[in-house]
């Protein structure tokens, strides 16, 4: 039997490791993990692309200084060439997102846009359609704002900030308010309509398009290769699963 870690008084044998990754449910994340070194195995970077992917590395980690760094190595229990190791590793991923996904990222964004396009508005919601009514006319009339409406009357969170709600996402929404929201111009009050249980009354403020910046640009690398990771995922537990086997009396 051969010790390969020490943890405490403890001693873990090499033909223990497999059954602890298993008892401890961390066997799928190895096996992902193998699976994107398979994927990443023929790829090459440059010494600025390293460089890059050392600075992501810490600004994901929250390295700050030298003292930062040491204490994140002896956390993981990692030797210097260890964590270069790591880096690269990191670095060869970064470069296989751009590599695989790149080419079509723009118009993978366009294609998804609308879920990422923020609003700011403003809400007034109450349980009775009558009241609902009565402050529409108001705020037509211009007798009220808004903001003192919705903090004297409002009956959700949003009285706290005189109605204003954002910015958030169009898609985290219930879909009757985005899409009211979303057909709306600045300014544009809307008249009351039922969502659930509330009667609301809407006026959007501020309307803000998602842009592909770097960090939209990242989100969408990382989402594409999730999905990607998720799929060689299942193929593998597909392929490697045991057949079922069905008997039946005679």
């Amino acid at each position: 039997m051969t010790n390969v870690l020490q943890v405490g008084n403890q001693a873990v044998a090499a033909e223990d490791i497999m059954p602890l990754l298993s008892g401890y449910l961390l066997l799928p994340s190895l096996k992902r993990e193998i699976l994107i070194d398979q994927a990443i195995a023929d790829i090459q970077c440059t010494s600025e692309e390293a460089s890059s992917a050392y600075q992501q590395f810490c600004q994901r980690y929250q390295i700050a200084s030298e003292t930062d760094l040491r204490t994140w190595m002896a956390h993981y229990s990692l030797t210097s060439q260890q964590l270069e190791t790591v880096i690269m590793r990191y670095a060869r991923i970064e470069k296989f997102k751009q590599v695989t996904w790149g080419s079509t990222l723009e118009a993978y964004f366009f294609d998804r846009k609308g879920q990422f396009d923020k609003v700011i508005y403003s809400l007034l919601r109450v349980q009775d359609a009558g009241a609902a009514q009565e402050f529409y006319f108001r705020l037509q009339a211009g007798e009220q704002s808004f903001a003192a409406l919705a903090q004297e009357y409002s009956q959700g969170p949003e009285a706290q900030t005189g109605g204003i709600v954002g910015p958030i996402a169009l898609s985290t929404l219930h879909p009757t308010m985005a899409k009211l929201l979303s057909r709306s111009q600045p300014g544009q009050l809307c008249a009351p309509i039922q969502v659930d249980k509330w009667v609301v009354i809407v006026r959007l403020e501020k309307f803000m398009p998602a842009e592909l910046d770097e960090p939209m640009r990242q989100r969408l690398l990382n989402e594409q290769f999730k999905q990607w990771l998720d799929a060689q995922f299942q193929r593998l537990h597909a392929s490697s699963a045991s057949p079922i086997v069905s008997t039946t009396a005679s």
